[in-house]
């Protein structure tokens, strides 16, 4: 299925659950946090400004980005969790 979010959204997959910590110590499931890093997958076509034209995204497919632990909202696309969220949720891109 293809997906492309509208106005300045962006569609992010969160990068995968740290199961082991730092001294070896396998976490449950339960107890991992979600991570913060998320991979840009899709984005819209910006937001409207004066005179019809479209302000451009600072992000762009395949961004490695920052993102708070609770924004966006979770949805389901082939099979694999993603968020949908607007683009001034996120913190940054990271380089």
């Amino acid at each position: 299925m293809k997906f492309r979010p509208l106005g300045a959204k962006v569609l992010v997959k969160r990068a995968e659950a740290e199961t082991q910590t730092t001294s070896g110590i396998y976490l449950p499931e339960s107890a991992a946090e979600k991570p913060q890093q998320a991979m840009v997958i899709a984005v819209g076509d910006g937001k409207p400004i004066d005179g019809g034209q479209r302000s451009d995204l600072q992000v762009k497919i395949g961004d490695r980005i920052l993102i708070g632990k609770w924004g966006g909202t979770d949805v389901k696309v082939d099979d694999e969790e993603m968020l949908i969220m607007d683009e001034s949720d996120i913190l940054g891109v990271v380089e």
